[in-house]
């Protein structure tokens, strides 16, 4: 086993500085965004604010107030810079995933996510230059689209199935706590570990439960026929609190979306970003 490793080292060149403090101010950004989407959550469910937003929302309610355009254009720049990591993670596999069928079904859906990420990132830049109007209706929109294509509503379903199914590899990674193996251990002391421990525990199961009721929502989507259905982070945060007891179901997921937040605000700062790399050679 070692002997592979230090051939895989030998054969693969490291990663430029410039890219790892790009890929971490772009955890950051997401970080930010999830924070602050939580956090507006939150207030909805005390009963300030108005009513649960999503990302798009956010955007633009930031975009509203003095200087929160200079934020909103931060964080889709800050995206793009996610957005360039993921990419990397998918083509160049500095994680080690290799070409077997795990490996090759986590690259796709690091691909995957990049296109998620890069809709949301491209949103921010246009709501930051005046360029979009409004907020919940492009989801509906994609779905009305994919119905009209021969098998779109299967395809609809499938992308509900593989949200929920990543839904619970989310919920599963912060049940076990996992997600710590990506972190570089050893340059964080007992405080850090601790906090990036428990933000990711909650945050993730938090995180992976709305992408599990918005893949539901796509998967109804696909069974009616009805674009009204499909619903992204906005309606999913919306549909938890018209449920009995929403409020307060709202208020536990809203925070923990603002520890999601914290959680990737701590990855970015000590995700372990090195080719062919052992965490246990570091200690």
């Amino acid at each position: 086993m070692g002997k592979s490793i230090h051939s895989d080292e030998q054969v693969r060149e490291e990663i430029k500085p410039w890219i790892r403090r790009s890929a971490r101010i772009g955890y950051m950004a997401k970080g930010c965004v999830y924070f602050i989407v939580g956090l507006l959550a939150l207030l909805a469910a005390a009963g300030f604010g108005g009513k649960a937003t999503g990302t798009s929302g956010m955007f633009q309610s930031l975009a509203r107030i003095p200087l929160g355009n200079i934020l909103v254009w931060l964080m889709g720049l800050g995206l793009f810079m996610y957005i360039g990591w993921v990419l990397i993670k998918a083509f160049l596999d500095p994680k080690g995933e290799g070409r077997g069928a795990g490996g090759l079904i986590k690259r796709f859906a690091y691909f995957i996510n990049a296109g998620i990420y890069t809709v949301l990132a491209v949103q921010a830049v246009g709501i930051a230059v005046n360029a979009v109007s409004g907020g919940g209706g492009s989801g509906n929109t994609l779905s009305a689209k994919l119905l009209q294509q021969p098998f779109g509503a299967w395809i609809l379903g499938g992308i509900g199935a593989g949200v929920i199914g990543y839904g619970v590899y989310e919920i599963t990674s912060g049940l076990t706590q996992r997600f710590m193996k990506a972190f570089l251990i050893g340059d964080m002391d007992y405080h850090e570990r601790k906090i990036a421990k428990n933000t990711g525990t909650a945050g993730l199961v938090s995180r992976g439960t709305v992408l599990g009721l918005i893949g539901f929502f796509f998967i109804r989507t696909a069974l009616s026929h009805d674009p009204g259905q499909a619903k992204g982070l906005d309606g999913a945060l919306s549909e938890i609190a018209s449920q009995p007891f929403g409020r307060w179901i709202l208020g536990f997921v809203s925070a923990g979306l603002i520890l999601y937040g914290i959680y990737q605000i701590t990855r970015g700062r000590y995700e372990h970003m090195q080719f062919g790399k052992k965490e246990r050679e570091r200690l």
